[in-house]
C-alpha cells in the first residue's frame, strides 16, 4: 500500500501527525493516546499496515 494511502485512512479516522523523525514519522490517535511510528518510504506492507492500524486503535483499511 502507497504511504499517502495510509496516511489519509489515518487521518479519516482522526488521527494527527505528532512529529517528524529522521526516517519515521510519529503519528498519534488523540482518543487512544496511542502513538505509532510510520517509515517515510513510498511503499508500506500490507503487514506493517495492519499492524500500525491496530497500535493505533483503527480499522484495517481496505487495501491492506
Amino acid at each position: 500500500m502507497k504511504r499517502r494511502e495510509l496516511l489519509r485512512h489515518l487521518q479519516a479516522h482522526g488521527c494527527r501527525l505528532e512529529r517528524e523523525g529522521g526516517k519515521h514519522s510519529l503519528w498519534l490517535n488523540p482518543k487512544t493516546g496511542a502513538v505509532e511510528a510510520i517509515p517515510r518510504r513510498s511503499e508500506i506492507g500490507k503487514f506493517l499496515s495492519r499492524k500500525i492500524c491496530r497500535g493505533l486503535g483503527v480499522p484495517e483499511p481496505k487495501g491492506a
